[in-house]
């Protein structure tokens, strides 16, 4: 299985949304962007069975614009596991017990939930100092998935990288 990880694009930060953090969406600046680099990663090119991602509005938000990208709405799934708060293990057997297998699935979450998980399917535990950055995308590789170490880490891409802002 291929397991690629996205964290949610620029969203509007605390000071700007007073409402619900569960609502706050991403910012005009986080959209464009995470079009961009949706493009970018449909050209690399990606492909996935399946898109799972937090409800909260801006992971949703971001889900949306990479499904809208590789013509995938269809595919597009919800999970309270992958909110900040969600259960690791418990997602682990959600993407496990999906059916048909997946071959390659893309999860779109927060922080720093995801690092979290990433240092866990890599070493077994979650101390790995790793952070995502904002839309950061990560590729890890199984032949079998479980919440431990199981993964090898195949490429980390930054957004940086991901809108070639260094041309």
């Amino acid at each position: 299985m291929t397991l690629y990880i996205l964290r949610h694009a620029i969203a509007l930060s605390r000071d700007e949304w007073h409402e619900n953090d569960r609502d706050r969406p991403l910012s005009s600046k986080g959209a464009r962007n995470m079009r961009r680099i949706a493009a970018r990663m449909r050209d690399i090119p990606l492909s996935f069975d399946v898109i799972l991602s937090s409800p909260y509005r801006r992971a949703e938000q971001t889900a949306h614009i990479v499904a809208a990208a590789f013509k995938m709405k269809s595919k597009l799934r919800f999970s309270d596991h992958l909110t900040p708060e969600g259960d690791p293990q418990e997602l682990i057997h959600f993407v496990t017990s999906l059916s048909p297998a997946p071959e390659t699935v893309l999860l779109v979450g927060h922080e720093p939930y995801l690092s979290q998980l990433v240092s866990t399917l890599l070493t077994g535990s979650s101390d790995l100092p790793l952070t995502l950055k904002k839309a950061g995308l990560v590729k890890l590789s199984t032949s079998s998935l479980w919440y431990r170490r199981c993964a090898t880490l195949e490429w980390l891409l930054t957004p940086d990288v991901l809108l070639d802002k260094n041309k």
